[in-house]
């Protein structure tokens, strides 16, 4: 199964973040393990450095960003998906772009902890815990 996962379920698991990282955690150790495929949007690589280095420093920003990229499948971003992303009716940008993302790239779900920014998709979207609930247990 192929899902894209929300920024916010990467920085849950890079910055132990109590108490999303149980669920979160779960998501990336199968994905490690090969039983899931993990896309994530090029530009959330951008948003991790940004926020790896205000909170901690700048090496620790590129060690976020190259284990995601040993993770993770990344979706680009560019004419196609912002073009995509504008058209939807979405009200946050970013989201959109996300479930532009998410639409080129044929995945199966959208993993979240903000499933209300995420109701201008065709595809499924759920909260870590559902998601773990109902494809990991």
């Amino acid at each position: 199964m192929e899902i894209l996962l929300d920024t916010n379920i990467i920085l849950d698991v890079l910055l132990n973040r109590e108490p999303w990282v149980k669920s979160a955690g779960l998501i990336w150790r199968a994905i490690d393990e090969k039983l899931l495929t993990g896309y994530i949007a090029a530009c959330t690589l951008a948003d991790i450095a940004y926020i790896a280095q205000r909170l901690k420093d700048q090496a620790t920003a590129r060690i976020a960003v190259d284990i995601c990229l040993q993770t993770f499948e990344i979706c680009p971003v560019d004419r196609r998906t912002v073009d995509e992303a504008i058209q939807l009716p979405g009200r946050d940008f970013e989201d959109n772009v996300q479930i532009a993302c998410a639409i080129l790239s044929g995945v199966a779900a959208i993993v979240t902890r903000d499933c209300a920014g995420f109701q201008a998709t065709p595809i499924p979207v759920l909260s870590p815990d559902e998601f773990v609930q109902t494809y990991l247990v």
